[in-house]
């Protein structure tokens, strides 16, 4: 097994950790955050499981890690998932584990952001030899195709200077996402699906011009959804590695598959996606409501201390209770556990490539 220095993986590193995850079936969890809360809490999964680990933002995700009151809602939006990058790039390296950083769906009203960090990036790159984030990824999957490859091998040309990698979205993922996609029209229909023969045009117009991976749709949708209501179809998945494999005469598995809409999915769905050649599988929802629950339940059992600072009977004193450190610690500590089991339903724990 390959070994890689801890902390923030890019160019060739994070490229042999997304070959680590095909050659080993396993895939990485890629989480959501929104502050340094949840940051923290998946570097304490993370290093737990002695996995490695994907963190992303969202365009809403950074803007709130800028903080809400910041009236430049644009600015805020690269000025967080900078802060956010920062973050990380300093404290993953002591938690023992290796991080690709990412920022998630962003269509064509966002692409100013991801131009944004781009040149943020640069900066970077020029100040320490390594670029601000591992990958970012354009979801223009509502664009026409030839419009939405031509927008990503853009992007990926400037993104290739600095050592990054390119996530696009061929198909529509059902649901909504901070502002991108649609709660409607979540049932079975043909635009949840991927065509093998869209994504061999993508890797014909982008494999030459570096490293991507392809977000394909079969059939997930972001959120939690009745059981029943959304057919996931992993053999999609092996249709378009064996159309590419074939037409371009590669190894098997060529295309580095994204799994999103992974809150809420069949194991046994998840396990045949892998197999197929997913590396990584947001998940989102379901560590939100992790966390929610917990402050809520501590909410619930210290309820006079997030209504009195001293009880208004006996005069006992509530500081120690509603210390934000006490109820945000509890949401971290079920955040973080809703993670261990995302690592192993990934068959990923244990399987960390960072030198310790």
């Amino acid at each position: 097994m390959s070994v890689l220095k801890p902390g923030v993986v890019y160019g060739e590193s994070y490229q042999t950790l997304v070959e680590s995850c095909k050659k080993g079936a396993y895939a990485l969890p890629a989480v959501n955050v929104v502050g340094t809360n949840s940051v923290n809490a998946v570097l304490e999964s993370a290093a737990r499981n002695k996995s490695d680990v994907i963190i992303q933002l969202s365009n809403g995700g950074a803007q709130f890690f800028a903080g809400q009151g910041m009236t430049d809602g644009a600015a805020a939006k690269v000025l967080g998932a900078v802060s956010a990058a920062q973050h990380v790039h300093l404290l993953a390296e002591h938690y023992g584990v290796c991080v690709v950083l990412h920022t998630d769906h962003a269509n064509k009203k966002l692409i100013p952001w991801v131009e944004g960090l781009i040149d943020a990036g640069k900066a970077h790159y020029a100040a320490h030899g390594r670029p601000l984030f591992s990958s970012h990824m354009l979801d223009l999957s509502e664009d026409p195709l030839e419009e939405n490859l031509a927008l990503c091998a853009k992007a990926l040309k400037d993104m290739v200077p600095l050592e990054m990698s390119l996530e696009i979205e061929l198909g529509v993922t059902g649901g909504e996402e901070d502002g991108v996609g649609s709660d409607e029209d979540v049932t079975d229909n043909a635009k949840l699906y991927t065509q093998p023969e869209h994504v061999l045009a993508a890797y014909d117009l982008l494999a030459p011009i570096g490293h991507f991976s392809v977000a394909a749709s079969f059939g997930n949708v972001h959120g939690v959804y009745k059981p029943g209501n959304v057919q996931l179809r992993p053999e999609i998945l092996r249709d378009s590695q064996a159309l590419v494999a074939e037409a371009r005469g590669t190894a098997g598995n060529p295309l580095d598959l994204v799994f999103h809409g992974g809150s809420g999915s069949e194991k046994e769905k998840i396990h045949q996606a892998i197999d197929y050649g997913v590396f990584k599988m947001n998940i989102d929802t379901d560590t939100q409501f992790a966390f929610a629950t917990a402050v809520g339940s501590y909410k619930d059992q210290n309820p006079k201390a997030f209504a009195h600072q001293i009880d208004p009977e006996d005069g006992t004193p509530y500081k120690k209770q509603y210390d934000p450190r006490k109820w945000l610690r509890a949401g971290e500590v079920s955040m973080a556990a809703r993670l261990d089991e995302a690592f192993a339903d990934l068959r990923a724990s244990g399987k960390s490539l960072a030198l310790n």
